[in-house]
Parts: C-alpha cells; sequence; structure tokens
C-alpha cells in the first residue's frame, strides 16, 4: 500500500469524517449518522465458490474503510453496513470493483446466516429450499452502500455504472442487463453549497483539494472558513499529498493554522524571489567585468562577493557563453 493510499485510509478511518461523508451522500447532510454509531468492522470480503467438479475456488477482496451503522429515525431502526473507497487517481472499472465488493459481502451474510440456522439446528417445519439453500425465506440481508470519495481535483471521467461500461448499446438488450451504479464523492462536482454540508475538516479537505489549481478561489475558500486556522495533522496530510503542497506542522501540537502557514510560505516565496532577481544582478556584473579582462579577485572585491562564487560564475560563463543571466543562475544552483 502507497504512502498516499495509506493516508488518505487513516484520514476516512476518522468516525466523524466518515459519519460525514454518508450524512452528506444519504441525508443532504443533516447529522443523522452520529459517529457513536458507528462500529468498525472487518475490511476483507472472502468467499468460497464451487464448481460443478467441487473444486473450491477463493475470492477474497480487501475494503478501505467497512463501519457497520445502527441509526434510528421516524421511530424506525435502520441496520447499514457502510464502505468508503478512496481515489486519488481515476479507476476506470470502479462500478465492477465495488459490484464485487458488495456482492462478496452479500454473499458472506447468506453463509453466516445458513451457519447459524445449522448450529441452532432451527430446521424444523422448513420446505425442502430452504433446508437445501439454508437461508430461510424469512432470512433478510443487511443494506451494503459503498461510497467512493475522489482525492483529487480532477474531473472523474471515469464510468459511473455498468450499463456504461457495456459494448451494447442497444436498449432492448440494455433492459435485460442487470445495472450496478456507484457513489462518488469527487471534489471536482461539488459547488459552495454542497460544500456547506459538511461539518467535519471534510470540507476544507475537498474545498482545498477543489480549488489547488485556482489561487484566487482558493484565497477567497480558506479566507472565508475559520476552521482552517486550526485543522487538524490528518486533514493537513491528506491536503499535502493530494494537492503537492507541503504545509509544516510543530511535532507537539495537533494542529495548524493554515491561513498563517500560507501567509508564511507567500512571504518566502517573495523574498526567495527578491533573492533570485538580487543574484541575476550580480550575474550580469560579474559578466561585465570579466568581459572588461578583470580577474576573479578584483571583480570580487568590487562586488563584496566571495571569490569562490565569482569563480563559479566565471566557469560557467565560459562553458556557456551564449547564456543570459537567468540561464546561469540555473546553471549555479543545479551546482550547488
Amino acid at each position: 500500500m502507497g504512502n498516499t493510499d495509506v493516508i488518505t485510509k487513516q484520514y476516512t478511518s476518522d468516525n466523524e469524517v466518515f459519519a460525514d461523508a454518508f450524512n452528506y451522500l444519504i441525508y443532504h447532510g443533516m447529522p443523522i449518522i452520529n459517529p457513536t454509531q458507528l462500529t468498525e468492522l472487518d475490511t476483507a470480503s472472502l468467499a468460497l465458490l464451487h464448481d460443478k467438479g467441487k473444486k473450491v475456488h477463493t475470492v477474497a477482496k480487501i475494503r478501505d474503510v467497512f463501519r457497520s451503522l445502527t441509526v434510528k429515525h421516524d421511530a424506525n431502526a435502520a441496520y447499514v453496513l457502510l464502505g468508503i473507497e478512496n481515489q486519488t487517481d481515476i479507476h476506470y472499472a470502479m462500478p465492477v470493483r465495488n459490484m464485487v465488493y458488495d456482492a462478496l459481502e452479500y454473499a458472506r451474510q447468506v453463509t453466516e446466516t445458513a451457519k447459524r440456522h445449522k448450529k441452532s439446528k432451527d430446521y424444523q417445519k422448513l420446505s425442502a429450499n430452504e433446508y437445501l439453500s439454508g437461508f430461510f425465506r424469512k432470512d433478510k440481508l443487511i443494506p451494503v452502500i459503498t461510497l467512493v470519495i475522489h482525492f483529487s481535483p480532477e474531473k472523474w471521467n471515469a464510468p459511473l455504472s455498468i450499463h456504461e461500461m457495456l459494448k451494447s448499446s442497444d436498449e432492448h438488450i440494455l433492459s435485460f442487463t442487470n445495472d450496478y451504479k456507484i457513489h462518488l464523492l469527487s471534489p471536482s462536482n461539488l459547488n459552495e453549497e454542497d460544500l456547506s454540508k459538511f461539518h467535519s475538516s471534510l470540507k476544507e479537505v475537498l474545498g482545498f483539494i477543489k480549488y489547488s489549481r485556482q489561487e484566487e478561489k482558493l484565497n477567497s475558500f480558506i479566507n472565508n472558513n475559520k476552521c482552517f486556522e486550526h485543522i487538524n495533522k490528518e486533514a493537513v496530510s491528506v491536503i499535502n499529498t493530494c494537492t503537492g503542497y507541503d504545509f509544516q506542522f510543530e511535532e507537539d501540537k495537533e494542529e495548524i493554522n493554515m491561513c498563517q502557514a500560507i501567509a508564511d510560505m507567500k512571504k518566502h516565496s517573495f523574498e526567495a524571489g527578491m533573492e533570485a532577481g538580487m543574484e541575476k544582478q550580480i550575474i550580469e556584473l560579474i559578466t561585465k567585468k570579466l568581459c572588461r579582462k578583470k580577474s576573479v579577485d578584483a571583480i570580487a572585491d568590487e562586488l563584496e562577493q566571495e571569490p569562490s562564487y565569482v569563480q563559479s560564475v566565471c566557469q560557467i560563463i565560459t562553458e556557456h557563453p551564449e547564456a543570459g543571466s537567468d540561464k546561469i543562475y540555473e546553471l549555479l544552483r543545479s551546482r550547488q
């Protein structure tokens, strides 16, 4: 598992973030799912398939994050299994991948139900079909919902359903072909109203990723969101990994003021640009004085620079006589 996978998995494993994602998906942002209602489940799905020759084939898949949920609303209790699949790259077969995850989970439930009946020996007054299948007519499966979170500013251009992946476009044929659609949460598809429906750091993470390549909109989003003044390490790690930024935080602190961090980065960038500009001016002066046949020591003395530095510049000028100050500066940096 790559570093990016580990960081996004660790982040979405937080029950507050997990609940926030599914509250957005299922309840339009209303805080129906409480993080305390979530129970961690084994992310491995395993199924044993028997062919006609009674040979057993094993199928195993590992989800990113998997939770069970018991939520009560309108006087009814709902039992649901929820899974998150994190993607930083676009997966063009995601409908098939998710369908396999969900199918394996349903197959596991059928197997576990049959085992439970066998252990309790409650086969009295059953039909032959119920006895053979091990799954009784009264038995029910727990619903499984899988959500794909796309941690990238790129627009998701992959299929969202099995039907989109099929070669046939014949509507009559497709009407007999079962479809499977994925639930996708991708920053590029979210607007300001959508982002306002999140109530954890997921709002800041998805919003930052969405605007990470649009400086003006990113600055506006950060400046209008006070939560960026105290954002946790896990969220910052996801932002760094998925956008290429490099926000630093002190080891003994759990949060970072990203507004201040961005201001510091801009200041450092400005100062670095000023320093680079001044150095390029010095390089131009060295070039002019060298053309006047002045020695390295004389140039260093006049410009108040170290002789070793002047010598390095002069060497590059000799090797690249047509190079301007910008090119000489780049070559100088590459050799340091």
